[in-house]
């Protein structure tokens, strides 16, 4: 039997009907709360084979408002390096001995940066750091000289998103308890850096759906041709 909650919040969304963002931004908005802030979480399924390795979808983008989360960040470098990494506010900072904490269990962090010199010795991690998604990655920003602004970057709202193996990206845009502006803003960030990621060797259909919905509550599909307008 479904509960209180949720069939509250199937009184307020047609199952029938595709919304706008901002509709179904103002639905998420009335539904019952629960005792957490929940995250705002988007799901946008890809007409796209995963078998493709040319068509893999992924990128990073800078939320407006930020995630509504402080990640913890790791940086594993050397040198001068490690005093900008401090400076900059990463959690963790060192080479091989950090290194060697990871290896050990240790994971407290959220986010992974490496200088390209500790590339190497990190590959020891790939088992460990790989399956998590946190090995660090040129294409994310995540390898690179400059570890200060990489760590800037992290803390103000910088997210990672990636295709999966049945070409869904899920990730989250923000709280339910920003205000319905910010979230629509950092939705429609998100959602256009995917549209700017698609692979030039595909042909047809991108994106198949999308959908918005709280941590414990149900999708609203959007309609994909209001997007623009909001």
């Amino acid at each position: 039997m479904a509960s209180k909650r949720v069939r509250s919040f199937e009184n307020l969304v047609d199952k029938s009907k595709k919304y706008s963002l901002k509709e179904a931004i103002s639905i998420l908005k009335k539904a019952p709360k629960t005792k957490f802030d929940e995250s705002v979480d988007l799901a946008i399924k890809l007409d796209i084979d995963p078998k493709q390795s040319d068509q893999m979808v992924r990128g990073t983008v800078v939320l407006p408002h930020g995630t509504g989360k402080t990640k913890k960040v790791a940086v594993f470098c050397k040198g001068e390096a490690q005093h900008k990494a401090k400076e900059a506010g990463a959690d963790h900072v060192g080479a091989e001995d950090l290194i060697e904490k990871v290896s050990k269990g240790f994971m407290d962090f959220d986010v992974a940066v490496a200088t390209p010199e500790m590339m190497r010795d990190l590959s020891k991690l790939g088992k460990i750091l790989g399956p998590r998604g946190l090995m660090p990655n040129p294409k994310a920003g995540t390898v690179t000289e400059d570890v200060g602004r990489a760590v800037k970057e992290v803390r103000g709202g910088k997210i990672e998103f990636k295709m999966d193996k049945i070409s869904n990206i899920n990730i989250a845009v923000g709280k339910i308890s920003f205000d319905e502006n910010a979230i629509y803003s950092n939705a429609f960030t998100l959602i256009e850096a995917v549209q700017h990621a698609r692979p030039t060797t595909l042909k047809g259909n991108y994106i198949r759906s999308i959908a918005i919905s709280t941590t414990m509550g149900p999708g609203v599909r959007l309609d994909l041709s209001n997007l623009a307008r909001g």
